[in-house]
């Protein structure tokens, strides 16, 4: 059955924009749970006080929930580190309860975590049925995870495990700034392999998983593996700059302190889409080239 009514929690980032235009552009309502005065009847105010009113998510195809602090927000202090666990574990925490409390008719809930729940492995090639890593974001992927399977005995619960995406408000954003100023070059040793998927592909999939029976963790990313020097290198190709300056990772961690350089730069993660894959879904960006030169054109 196609969705009707998609209410979204933290519709106003990346993925949570492009979905929104996506299924408006179909037809479909989407109603935006929102941390200031409503502006419109599409619009519900929440995590301001009161409580959120189960019925509010009643008669939806699906709750979306893309709530969290960004990541991209650099150095990791331990009172950020702490902001980026309570902004993912409350939020998701309230719509948990929410679903619970309306049983069996609660919609199916689809919420954000990220390939970051596998941590550093080299070597290892990471599916759905993979343990969670050691890092600080695996940590916290775990416990954002657990709030939401809380909803399981209500409702559909889908775990989005979302690879960074190759957009220029996202991860290519500060490599592109110094890539154009002739900074590009490996990260660490370069030769860790990154997951990633495109902002059209990860809209596209969620779409696919609000319409299926899909359950559990699935893992949004591309199909085709990409090092780091791989992406950094197609960048550099595409901004007609030179990859040559290398950042070894003690420069890394200094700089951006060691949960975020380990986190996010240094990790060595082979995460296969398996589920998406194994339900048919095709790729419009298949590999970080084609997503790479959709991105930056």
């Amino acid at each position: 059955m196609s969705a009707s009514r998609v209410v979204i929690s933290g519709a106003s980032g990346l993925i949570g924009g492009a979905l929104t235009q996506s299924l408006r552009a179909d037809g479909i309502r989407v109603v935006h749970l929102v941390r200031r005065p409503p502006r419109g009847a599409d619009e519900i105010e929440w995590l301001t006080g009161a409580p959120l009113d189960p019925e509010v998510l009643a008669g939806a195809t699906a709750v979306i929930n893309l709530n969290g602090a960004s990541i991209g927000r650099l150095p990791w202090g331990r009172q950020y580190q702490q902001t980026l666990l309570r902004s993912r574990i409350e939020p998701t925490a309230v719509l948990a309860d929410a679903l619970i409390a309306l049983g069996t008719s609660a919609p199916a809930l689809l919420s954000a975590s990220a390939v970051g729940y596998y941590g550093d492995r080299p070597g290892e090639s990471l599916d759905e049925s993979s343990s969670p890593g050691r890092t600080f974001l695996a940590e916290v992927c775990v416990r954002w995870e657990a709030e939401a399977r809380r909803a399981a005995d209500a409702t559909r619960v889908v775990l989005l495990r979302t690879a960074p995406l190759l957009h220029p408000d996202a991860v290519l954003k500060p490599m592109i700034a110094l890539t154009r100023l002739g900074l590009g070059g490996p990260l660490g040793s370069g030769r860790q392999v990154w997951p990633w998927i495109s902002l059209d592909d990860e809209v596209r999939a969620i779409r696919r998983l609000i319409d299926s029976d899909i359950a559990g963790p699935v893992n949004l990313a591309g199909p085709t593996r990409a090092t780091a020097n791989e992406i950094g290198r197609t960048l550099a190709a595409r901004l007609h700059r030179p990859y040559l300056l290398p950042a070894p990772a003690w420069a890394l961690r200094l700089v951006l302190g060691h949960p975020a350089a380990d986190s996010l730069l240094l990790s060595d993660a082979d995460v296969t889409p398996r589920t998406l894959t194994s339900s048919g879904f095709s790729f419009a960006q298949p590999t970080a080239e084609a997503a790479i030169a959709a991105a930056v054109g």
